[in-house]
């Protein structure tokens, strides 16, 4: 375990200059949807933009993909002002004895608290309820600019067709808007670290 995280710090420095911004673990709450909308629009629908990068890893059959997704905070809502950002990893058509994948890297920047649950702020929320995956987040934690978010359970994927899981949706807020960037991923095997293209903020 020492190896890879070593690895998949490798690959984060890599991906970010590494700054003194914030350094610590980030507060993760669970949701629901579509009640976490109500945060970044009055009538709890939001629209939203989505991309996916390819997981370059040696699958025997499928297309897995990290998607991103975007969308504004409306004016008079918590997130006035702010974008929504939104990563899944999902491994649900692919095959193939690939090694379990344990963790995202994301160079994000700054992240905004905001009242995802009642009563109190948070840094992250995962949509355990209305929406798609089975699989959380077990921490999140930030090195500067760098966030790396730890998977509850590993993502692992058998010989049989459609056989992969599927992370829930989690999400984070930003003051800044989207742009392109290269994420990361890392897990048992060769190689420990992987880059997936994903969106996030332009800090």
């Amino acid at each position: 375990m020492a190896i890879i995280r070593t690895m998949r710090w490798a690959g984060a420095i890599a991906l970010a200059t590494v700054t003194l911004a914030q350094a610590g673990p980030l507060t993760v709450v669970q949701v629901a949807a579509p009640d976490v909308n109500c945060v970044f629009n009055a009538s709890c629908t939001i629209t939203v933009t989505d991309s996916t990068g390819h997981i370059p890893l040696p699958f025997a059959a499928g297309t897995p993909f990290l998607q991103s997704r975007t969308f504004a905070g409306a004016p008079g809502t918590p997130a006035a002002g702010l974008t929504g950002y939104e990563y899944r990893v999902d491994l649900r058509s692919a095959s193939g004895a690939i090694d379990c994948q344990l963790g995202l890297v994301v160079d994000f920047g700054p992240v905004k608290a905001l009242p995802y649950k009642a009563g109190a702020s948070a840094h992250v929320y995962v949509v355990t309820q209305g929406g798609l995956g089975t699989i959380g987040i077990k921490s999140a934690e930030q090195d500067g600019n760098v966030i790396e978010f730890t998977f509850e359970h590993p993502l692992c994927v058998s010989g049989a067709p459609n056989s992969g899981p599927s992370t829930f949706f989690f999400g984070l807020a930003s003051a800044k808007p989207p742009q392109p960037i290269s994420a990361g991923m890392w897990g048992f095997g060769t190689p420990a670290y992987i880059s997936i293209d994903a969106r996030a903020p332009m800090h």
